[in-house]
């Protein structure tokens, strides 16, 4: 059952990635918004297995830590920082 769920929240911070991306609330690309609420996901997932840690039902945890950390990620902002930087020298 537990891996249903695991797979099952990686499925839906997919989900929640691409809607970001479409709808225009992130501006990373589909791949990094991706990677990044899969991380975020993971995070979550081994917190409430290990320290019993959870905003409910896995499903509600997927949504909110993949929506927390695309907003609170700005992958945009530090690729203009490099860029800056390099146009610089």
């Amino acid at each position: 059952m537990v891996l249903f769920s695991f797979f099952g929240s990686l499925m839906i911070a997919g989900i929640v990635a691409v809607v970001f991306e479409k709808w225009g609330w992130t501006h990373n690309g589909i791949v990094p918004s991706v990677l990044i609420a899969f991380g975020a996901v993971l995070a979550l997932f081994f917190a409430r297995a290990l320290f019993g840690l959870s905003f409910g039902s896995p499903g509600l945890d997927a949504i909110i830590g993949s929506a927390a950390a695309l907003i609170l990620i700005p992958t945009e902002y530090a690729n203009r920082r490099r860029q800056n930087r390099k146009t610089r020298r």
